[in-house]
């Protein structure tokens, strides 16, 4: 039992760091764009998110389409039939864990819904939503 709970803490360290560095990179992107720029909002994020648009197939897609709107429960990939497992890192430790994972995603996924790749004040604004649902 203890050390379930010192790797629970560990990976809750691990995801932290790595958001906040994700984070960090994103507001000095948008910084550029924007010097007023204060702070990453998790209502946008969730309005970017439960959105539906005319997805990269033609049809109406959001990301809760696939990830559903409970982020703690798996979901399917509607594209390929796959089962996508929770995107909550509370639900799920792996989540949110290595940057070049979490830039791949982003980028898949905003094209599958929005077909083009979010700025970086939307992924900021997704981000903050999924690490606070």
């Amino acid at each position: 039992m203890r050390v379930l709970v010192i790797t629970a803490l560990v990976l809750n360290l691990g995801f932290g760091a790595v958001v906040d560095d994700y984070l960090s990179s994103l507001k000095q992107e948008v910084l550029k764009e924007n010097p007023k720029f204060s702070g990453f909002d998790a209502k946008r994020g969730e309005e970017i998110f439960t959105t539906k648009h005319i997805g990269k197939k033609g049809k109406e897609i959001s990301c809760t389409t696939c990830h559903t709107i409970n982020l703690n429960n798996s979901g399917e990939n509607t594209f390929t039939g796959k089962v996508i497992e929770p995107l909550s890192p509370k639900a799920n430790p792996k989540r949110f864990t290595d940057i070049k994972e979490i830039e791949k995603w982003m980028k898949r996924n905003f094209n599958d819904v929005y077909n083009r790749e979010g700025t970086a004040l939307e992924k900021g604004d997704v981000t903050t939503y999924i690490i606070n649902k």
